[in-house]
C-alpha cells in the first residue's frame, strides 16, 4: 500500500471515528432539550407524550378553574388557538388571567399536563418566545419598552 493511501484510509477512519462521536453527543443532548410551542404549533405537531417541551401563550379570560388538592386547570391562547392546562402546585403570585405565561410539562390526549409554570415578573415584561408567538398571529399589543426586550 502506498503512503498516500495509507494517509487516506486514516483521514477517513478518523472522520468515521469523529463523525460517530458527534451523532452520540447529540443523541445524548436531546433528551434533555426543553422545545418552545405557541398553542397553534402545539396542537397543529401534536408531540408524543414523552417529549418535554414549553407552551408559551395567554392565560384565557374566566378560565381559571382552581379544583381541590391544588389542582388548578387553565387554558393558554394564542388568540388562534387555545390549549387546556393542568398544573398541581403553587402559581406564581403574578399568574392571572389575560397575563403571559410559559407552563413547562408534557402534552398528553390534547391536555397539556404542567409540572412548571411561569409568569411574567412586572407590568412590562413578557416571556421572548411568548411575544414571538404573539407578533407571529399578529395578536401583539406590547409596550415599546416590552418590544425592545
Amino acid at each position: 500500500m502506498k503512503r498516500k493511501h495509507k494517509r487516506l484510509t486514516f483521514v477517513g477512519i478518523a472522520l468515521l471515528l469523529l463523525g460517530t462521536a458527534a451523532a452520540l453527543i447529540l443523541t445524548a443532548f436531546e433528551d434533555n432539550i426543553v422545545f418552545f410551542y405557541s398553542p397553534t404549533d402545539l396542537i397543529d405537531k401534536n408531540p408524543g407524550p414523552d417529549r418535554r417541551l414549553r407552551l408559551g401563550g395567554l392565560v384565557e379570560e374566566n378560565s381559571v378553574d382552581k379544583q381541590g388538592g391544588g389542582q388548578v386547570v387553565f387554558r393558554v391562547t394564542d388568540t388562534a388557538k387555545t390549549v387546556n392546562v393542568r398544573f398541581k402546585g403553587l402559581l406564581p403570585d403574578l399568574f392571572r388571567e389575560g397575563q403571559g405565561v410559559v407552563a413547562e410539562g408534557r402534552f398528553i390526549k390534547g391536555v397539556f399536563v404542567a409540572d412548571d409554570v411561569l409568569a411574567k415578573h412586572d407590568e412590562n415584561y413578557m416571556p421572548p418566545e411568548v411575544a414571538e408567538a404573539l407578533k407571529k398571529s399578529g395578536q401583539w399589543q406590547g409596550t415599546e419598552k416590552a418590544k425592545s426586550q
